[in-house]
């Protein structure tokens, strides 16, 4: 794929929007395609993560060679995943010639030798109920440190510490922290003589508060003296790092953006202070943004205006130098002597894992996480919008109009708009490629992927919308999103559709309740009742909503007044949902409750379940299935008639 930017709808032959024919076919969005993520750097050797949909999901460690030559190191049925928080990240470690790893059918901790990858590998912690996570090797005294989440009692919340595990039999563990809810971001001083890492309390995401320690290591391994570095209830702390000289540099938003610091000698210090972001929020373990060259400077990557940058800066003289490549979204950066690695993606091209040299500025593809090659006068790249929403304040997305060399809208057509709400819902969504967008706009519906209040990416404040107001703000900016392509003729009032997974699936719901904007509605995994999920939800996320609506049971009132299944005689709108049954995260009595309602009230509804599935769809039948059965639904409700042979799906009251 290329960028050259062709008008859409330039050419062609006039025909109906949700009716194009599409080379993005379901098997060319997902066949073949992979996850990338976790990377890691060692003895000239790149290691990742790929996460394979035609496997069923299956977490896989892959290595490239100094040579160039790509090996899996983990075997099947091997998957490295931990479910520490539920959504896990930091599965393993490399050191001395071993992978250490959590393995998502049992959770627990295994060691497989890399110079003979053959030999099964041996299980090296298991107790009962133990999740580990952001493991890293602390080679001179013969253990693993890591982040440890104890479930091993019914009806108690798991209980967080850190934990040192002894790499010689029998394996015993030690607490080197606890007393605090959360802990992450175990780092070792190149000498081994300090630790630092990150804690903080319920009920404070990491993103909200957290506290930045450092300590001494003793010389029974235990940590003494810790002290504080930084961070606190209003600070929040990403990413601690030490540098090659033994300075600790860290990432913080106590400016309003989360900018890189630096401390040396009981002192910290802003080495460049900017309006962009350098960290993220640390939904999952073992997220990166910098790292250091072989002369000590901080290669990083920032986000600023929905993009992203790479960057070299001085952290003596604070100078910061951008360094030009053609990504526009970047992540799992990771940094050594002469070259950088990272996966990066573009509005046309999907993600990838990029080696970046950094004396010469040249980049290599090591890695695609999608075979797929599609002519650019099928793909619709992202417009950056703005757009007035509530409060007087402006919001962010990314339009994309439909766009197919074969057709055209006829005159006076405009087209349907699927409205795209993010998870997290402090997350963000990003302009790269998504072969699943292309699904839609290559069919001839407009989207629109909105970055509303509460996202990431656009300073604390932003960020911040979101308290108190969930439900409010997120809702009013996907309504003014819709509204406004509507007002700029780029989509057709009475075919706006809404569709959010996780905490967008709340988002949707909402709107499809209290708002009378949008015709259909798709939620994936979504939540219909905040209280329910107050009361079941895991342990990260169970004090999230004291600060997104209000503490409960004392602000029950409002959770009730905010739920759509309590105001579903405010309910119009057909609605598909969909759910794995596995899920932990928003359990699926949130998805039949608002199904049986919906039902009930005799509105056209349908539920795809997914036994299988848990948190987000892995398994290629399950996105295959989901994405059709959307495509199929809106063509019911809409009129009109998909080119593609879709297998029905049930509709209640249709």
């Amino acid at each position: 794929m290329t960028t050259a930017d062709v008008p859409a709808n330039a050419v062609g032959e006039p025909a109906m929007p949700g009716s194009w024919r599409s080379p993005i076919t379901l098997d060319a969005v997902f066949a073949d395609a992979v996850g990338l993520g976790s990377v890691s750097l060692g003895g000239g050797q790149v290691y990742w993560l790929e996460s394979r949909v035609a496997e069923g999901g299956r977490s896989v460690l892959v290595r490239r060679s100094a040579a160039g030559e790509i090996t899996d190191v983990s075997a099947a049925p091997s998957s490295l995943r931990n479910r520490v928080h539920e959504y896990g990240g930091g599965a393993y470690a490399i050191g001395d010639d071993a992978l250490y790893f959590s393995n998502d059918d049992d959770q627990a901790l295994y060691v497989q030798s890399l110079a003979s990858p053959r030999e099964p590998a041996r299980k090296l912690a298991a107790g009962a109920g133990m999740r580990y996570a952001d493991m890293l090797v602390d080679a001179p005294r013969r253990r693993l440190i890591a982040v440890r989440e104890d479930h091993g009692v019914d009806g108690r919340e798991a209980v967080n510490t850190l934990v040192a595990i002894s790499l010689d039999a029998p394996h015993a563990e030690a607490v080197l922290q606890s007393g605090w809810d959360f802990y992450a971001s175990p780092r070792l001083s190149a000498d081994g003589q300090q630790l630092a890492w990150l804690s903080w309390m319920h009920p404070n995401m990491p993103w909200d508060g957290s506290t930045l320690w450092i300590a001494d290591v003793a010389a029974d391994g235990g940590v003494r003296d810790a002290r504080r570095v930084a961070g606190g209830d209003t600070e929040s702390i990403f990413q601690p790092e030490f540098s090659p000289r033994g300075d600790l540099v860290f990432v913080s938003d106590r400016s309003g953006w989360w900018n890189l610091y630096r401390w040396r000698g009981g002192e910290v210090r802003a080495l460049h202070p900017m309006q962009a972001e350098f960290g993220a929020p640390q939904w999952v373990f073992g997220l990166s943004l910098y790292g250091f060259d072989g002369a000590g400077h901080i290669v990083c990557a920032f986000r600023r205006g929905g993009d992203s940058q790479l960057a070299m800066l001085d952290p003596d003289s604070g100078e910061l130098r951008e360094i030009p490549t053609p990504y526009r979204d970047i992540g799992d950066l990771r940094v050594c002597d002469g070259y950088a690695v990272f996966v990066g993606g573009s509005p046309t091209q999907a993600p990838a894992l990029i080696k970046l040299d950094l004396a010469g500025g040249s980049t290599e593809v090591l890695r695609r996480s999608s075979p797929l090659q599609i002519d650019e006068s099928y793909v619709s790249v992202p417009q950056a919008i703005e757009f007035p929403t509530s409060g007087g304040r402006t919001a962010h997305a990314f339009f994309y109009p439909p766009r197919n060399r074969d057709f055209s809208l006829p005159a006076g057509v405009t087209p349907p708009l699927r409205v795209i709400n993010h998870g997290g819902p402090t997350s963000a969504t990003t302009a790269t490629f998504n072969a699943a967008i292309q699904y839609w706009t290559s069919r001839g519906i407009a989207i629109v992927d909105v970055n509303y209040g509460g996202s990431s990416g656009y300073g604390r404040a932003y960020r911040q919308r979101l308290n108190g107001q969930w439900g409010v703000v997120d809702v009013d900016d996907a309504v003014n999103a819709a509204r406004y392509l509507v007002e700029r003729g780029e989509a057709d009032a009475d075919k706006l559709a809404i569709k959010g997974g996780s905490a967008g699936g709340y988002t949707t719901l909402a709107a499809l309740t209290f708002r009378d904007t949008f015709k259909a509605g798709a939620s994936y995994y979504g939540i219909g009742d905040l209280e329910t999920l107050a009361r079941d939800t895991h342990k990260f996320e169970s004090r999230y909503m004291d600060s997104l609506v209000g503490p409960y049971p004392a602000a029950r009132a409002l959770y009730r007044e905010r739920s759509p299944i309590h105001h579903t005689d405010r309910l119009s709108t057909p609605l598909i949902l969909f759910q794995g049954l596995k899920d932990m995260v928003v359990p699926p009595n949130q998805s039949q409750a608002m199904f049986d309602a919906v039902r009930a009230k005799g509105l056209p509804v349908a539920y795809v379940s997914f036994p299988n599935e848990r948190h987000g769809f892995r398994a290629l039948d399950a996105n295959k299935r989901a994405l059709s059965a959307e495509l199929y639904f809106y063509s019911r409700v809409f009129g009109f008639t998909p080119a593609d042979a879709i297998e029905p799906i049930r509709i209640e009251n249709l």
